[in-house]
């Protein structure tokens, strides 16, 4: 999929014609409107196979680009080229009749998003079975909950045999057990080598399932790459410290975030003796630490860490908060010493740790990913990402 130099615009009239009455009164009243600009020169390319993110605060552009791709919209300027069959899941459940039951439903929805009226009748017990609602069947639609329709939309969505799927904020409703359906479901797709698009303000979300990235800020592309630096710089234009324009990362322990109130002036490692170490031995306990400087007096505060291993995935995080410990108030120009003690139960190889500190007020201080890191020895090689205390047992049945 590539999109190339996309703008799209919209008018916004100064007063409205509601009837027809007032529109052969003054035929020739000239009217005001404003323009707004929801996407200037978009441009990015996404590989065949990729879990690709869009990420934007609200009014950014982010729905009016999907919808371009989509084809609802025609964008005035540009082209968006796609191989393959699209799916879109912009707005879960649009088509649904409320006065029809689950069954008509599913069928008229599978038809609208491809499917011949054969396939989406013989797909019905999946959709049903994947949504639960197997004693709903015969109840008419407007008798469900918003829980209920949510999920018969996805199953429906699902269903849909797909080259490219367009996903807009699909996380955003349903319980936890049914976004955990949904994490099932884009493991699955990602196996089957789908083109997916996702919008979200997830952002566990975007570093959990994509490949890259865009950021969008007002209808322009701010950003495109690697996940966590572009979810990272979203929280930085979240908080109004946007520092994209000609901002060079930072030399010792690479990029930081944040307002610069608190600074994280180093983290660290130690053994179970308490020495500072690049080595950790599994099995053995240790210690993360970093040291904390305030330029300015803060209150109602929260420290976190993450532990990650090489291929970025999240091995441990835990906060103050977690813990139990509230930190009311931290004064300027002082150090407080942040430490977290733990049996090492991870697997051979790189971990890495990266702090922050939040005010709940006023948000994020200071973030430093991957700030420390050391190499947790083993004599075994499981290939997993811990190696947990266990016992086992092998012996002939009777």
């Amino acid at each position: 999929m590539v999109v190339r130099e996309v703008s799209k615009s919209f008018h916004h009239p100064h007063e409205r014609v509601h009837t027809l009455k007032e529109r052969a009164v003054r035929p020739f009243r000239r009217r005001q409107a404003d323009r707004f600009d929801a996407l200037r020169g978009v441009s990015f390319a996404v590989k065949q196979g990729e879990f690709f993110g869009i990420l934007g605060r609200n009014g950014s552009g982010k729905s009016t680009l999907l919808k371009c791709m989509a084809g609802i919209y025609g964008p005035d300027r540009g082209e968006i080229e796609i191989g393959g069959r699209l799916s879109t899941f912009i707005e879960l459940g649009v088509g649904f009749n409320p006065d029809l039951a689950a069954r008509d439903n599913v069928v008229l929805n599978g038809i609208m998003l491809g499917l011949t009226p054969r396939e989406a009748r013989a797909r019905f017990d999946a959709v049903i079975e994947f949504a639960e609602l197997e004693e709903f069947v015969d109840l008419k639609l407007k008798n469900y909950s918003s829980g209920m329709q949510v999920r018969l939309a996805f199953s429906v969505m699902i269903q849909v045999d797909a080259d490219v799927l367009l996903i807009d904020e699909v996380l955003a409703v349903g319980d936890a057990a049914f976004q955990q359906k949904c994490f099932d479901v884009f493991y699955r797709l990602k196996e089957e080598g789908k083109t997916i698009l996702f919008v979200t303000h997830d952002m566990p979300a975007v570093q959990r399932f994509c490949d890259r990235a865009v950021l969008l800020e007002r209808g322009v592309v701010r950003l495109v790459g690697d996940p966590e630096r572009v979810a990272n710089h979203y929280i930085e234009v979240n908080f109004g410290r946007d520092r994209l324009a000609g901002a060079e990362p930072e030399q010792d322990g690479g990029e930081r975030f944040g307002s610069g109130d608190a600074e994280i002036v180093e983290g660290w490692f130690e053994d179970e003796h308490g020495e500072r170490a690049t080595t950790l031995p599994h099995g053995a306990r240790c210690s993360v630490k970093m040291r904390v400087r305030f330029h300015k007096t803060v209150e109602d505060l929260d420290v976190a860490m993450l532990l990650e291993n090489e291929l970025r995935q999240p091995l441990f995080a835990t906060s103050t908060g977690d813990g139990g410990i509230r930190i009311t108030r931290s004064e300027a120009d002082t150090e407080y010493l942040y430490s977290i003690t733990f049996d090492n139960h991870f697997a051979a190889g790189r971990i890495y740790a990266s702090p922050w500190v939040i005010a709940r007020r006023s948000g994020l201080l200071d973030r430093r990913p991957r700030v420390a890191s050391a190499v947790v020895t083993s004599p075994r090689n499981t290939g997993g990402v811990v190696e947990i205390p266990h016992e086992m047992s092998y012996e002939r049945v009777p």
